[in-house]
């Protein structure tokens, strides 16, 4: 039997975003799961911090990085993947049905040069697809419902939720996104549940639930079937719909949706620069006001 893995969380307060180094002990090799590109919307400046310190860590422990996963496209970071596999050689992974995704948001920005058959990662992964981490064997699940495309990694007795589940006394993801549906949502959320109770789980974000203090990433399976206060045990599909739906009515869009997406669903790149040579990400226009969206046209 596998050694338990070795599991290095990296939090980025700015998008209340948790990143992990996973490490088989024995072979020193690792993998990197949704590591954080900085980025400032008011000024379009990119940074690398955030995920050099994560490949500064790797090599600190001896490390030697072969995948960079990512539970799927996210909308609240861009992908720090390609900066890990130029450092590392790593393969970026998600899960196959980015296609879905890809093919929803390529005219949303008129992406003409966006591919939509998830050739620009290195691997899609398929519900069940076993992998190795050097000695740690690892599992795909296939939990859609805040995206199209959400997976889980279960690697040997840890699962890494992305966006699916939060701490139990926060709750669940939001399930409004283009391809989002409460209903599988809540499907994936049980299949997870249906794990053994002592499987630890990450959260791939913690926003601190009203009255604790401190940022938390890890439960388990036991914990969220007790306690969680959207999906504990009792919780029918139709209440969770009905509560998730209109919890999902009241919410803004994240800080970083239209950049995060447009990276995100070309594996972490930027869209390609133009004849200046700089690089351009596309902020749709939504005019709420016809008269006004008539007077400018």
């Amino acid at each position: 039997m596998a050694a338990k893995p070795m599991i290095r969380a990296f939090f980025d307060e700015p998008t209340n975003t948790v990143s992990y180094i996973v490490a088989d002990p024995v072979t020193k090799q690792a993998a990197v799961i949704d590591p954080v590109l900085d980025y400032d919307p008011a000024s379009g400046a990119v940074d690398t911090r955030s995920v050099e310190a994560i490949v500064r860590a790797a090599k600190a422990e001896g490390y030697a990085i072969v995948w960079t996963l990512e539970t799927h496209a996210h909308a609240d970071h861009l992908s720090g993947s390609p900066y890990i596999k130029a450092k590392t050689g790593a393969k970026i992974g998600i899960g196959e049905h980015i296609r879905d995704v890809q093919q929803i948001f390529r005219p949303v920005f008129d992406a003409a040069d966006l591919k939509t058959d998830g050739s620009d990662f290195d691997h899609l992964f398929a519900d069940g697809e076993r992998f190795k981490i050097g000695e740690l064997s690892g599992e795909i699940l296939y939990t859609p419902g805040h995206t199209p495309a959400d997976i889980t990694y279960k690697i040997e007795d840890a699962a890494f939720v992305g966006d699916t589940l939060f701490m139990p006394d926060f709750g669940t993801a939001r399930a409004d996104f283009p391809g989002g549906d409460a209903h599988k949502l809540y499907r994936s959320i049980r299949r997870l549940m249906a794990l053994p109770p002592e499987t630890r789980l990450f959260m791939c974000h913690d926003y601190k639930a009203p009255g604790r203090n401190n940022y938390a990433w890890e439960t388990t399976v036991r914990e969220e079937r007790d306690n969680n206060v959207h999906v504990k045990d009792g919780v029918s599909e139709d209440a969770f719909v009905a509560a998730r739906n209109a919890r999902d009515a009241t919410l803004a869009a994240p800080r970083l949706l239209l950049p995060s997406i447009q990276v995100n669903i070309r594996a972490g790149h930027f869209p390609p620069a133009a004849a200046n040579g700089v690089h351009y990400l596309m902020i749709p226009v939504k005019f709420k006001n016809t008269d006004y969206a008539k007077a400018v046209a």
